[in-house]
């Protein structure tokens, strides 16, 4: 006889739902969610969703108020912002570091790339967004410090979430973010540190005009 599935807590299937709706936007920024709605949705009853929507408030998606539901926050330009520097600092570090680059790190790098073409091709932002997000990680990754690595995994979900609505908002960035991380590959792959730094600047500085509102 088969055994049956353990489905996880309660709480944790709530958490999951509405973290994954915010970060791909089926839950935009300034939609209010109330415990009734997301409790029908998953199905599971209300004082599951509480725990979940108060581990979500902590992490900054949202905000409760009570007896009327979670707002889900809007990004904000000064997190925007933040997370370009946060960015800046690791990334150009991680690239300078990644040369010689290994065999190994330049096929990853490839296949996320050729990975991140299809699904920008299908249309699948929230999944092109992952493939991105995983691109720059493994270069991270590739310097071998792990606190440094850590603190970027910290960010993946703002970034994920940035990603998501600016390609939304912006689909003339998609081609432009995979000429980039061709940019990035050809430069690792030449062995050409600077280069390499210079297009990891100008690919995460973008972000900051969008900030700044200079990106029409």
């Amino acid at each position: 006889m088969a055994t049956p599935v353990k489905q996880p807590p309660a709480a944790d299937r709530v958490y999951t739902h509405v973290k994954q709706g915010v970060l791909d936007r089926r839950y935009e920024g300034g939609a209010l969610l109330t415990e009734g709605e997301l409790a029908d949705a998953v199905g599971v009853s209300r004082t599951p969703v509480r725990e979940a929507l108060l581990r979500l408030e902590v992490e900054g998606l949202i905000r409760l108020y009570p007896k009327k539901g979670a707002l889900v926050l809007p990004v904000s330009a000064q997190e925007i912002a933040d997370v370009v520097e946060t960015r800046l600092l690791v990334e150009e570090h991680a690239a300078r570091k990644a040369v010689p680059a290994p065999p190994s790190l330049l096929e990853r790098l490839a296949e996320l790339l050729e990975k991140q073409k299809a699904q920008a091709a299908a249309g699948d932002f929230a999944a092109a967004a992952v493939s991105d997000r995983c691109f720059h990680a493994e270069i991270v990754r590739s310097g071998g410090n792990e606190i440094l690595s850590r603190l970027y995994d910290q960010l993946r979900d703002r970034q994920l979430r940035m990603g998501v609505a600016v390609m939304h908002s912006h689909p003339d960035r998609i081609a432009k973010t995979l000429a980039e991380h061709e940019e990035i590959l050809r430069a690792l792959s030449a062995g050409d540190a600077e280069a390499a730094v210079g297009v990891v600047h100008r690919h995460v500085s973008w972000f900051s005009h969008l900030a700044r509102g200079e990106v029409r």
